[in-house]
């Protein structure tokens, strides 16, 4: 089953997770998040759990979709999803997080080899740990 139309010669890549970049509008910091399927990491008040990743192979068109779930827990009151769905690397515009202080977008999806994406004014999110 692939995600998107067209003639796709090889099967898509599942993917042990997603690596996703979050913008924090209040303080602009840009944060890798690297979510592993159905393991909730936060991202301030955001909760993401990722449910599926999938991406077409080397010889094909780069794409990269990951299904979403994001929930915004703020303290005294209930949790709010404000997010669940397929997120496009390709293109994060169409189908986004709308959050007045968090942006979220997929990378690409964790198949065990983590790209490089050289951005020195980054952190990284792993599983367990709450971003600052």
């Amino acid at each position: 089953m692939t995600l998107w139309t067209g003639t796709t010669q090889s099967a898509d890549i599942v993917g042990s997770g997603a690596i996703l970049q979050g913008l924090d509008k209040v303080t602009a910091r840009v944060t890798t998040i690297q979510a592993p399927n159905n393991d909730p990491v936060q991202f301030g008040t955001l909760e993401i759990i990722t449910r599926a990743c999938r991406k077409h192979p080397p010889e094909e068109t780069p794409e990269s979709a990951a299904y979403l779930d994001i929930h915004d827990i703020k303290p005294g009151e209930p949790a709010q999803r404000v997010f669940q769905g397929w997120m496009f690397a390709s293109s994060p515009a169409l189908s986004a997080l709308e959050h007045s202080v968090y942006d979220i977008w997929v990378l690409d999806c964790d198949t065990g080899i983590i790209p490089n994406h050289d951005n020195t004014s980054s952190s990284a999110i792993v599983p367990g740990k709450r971003a600052e």
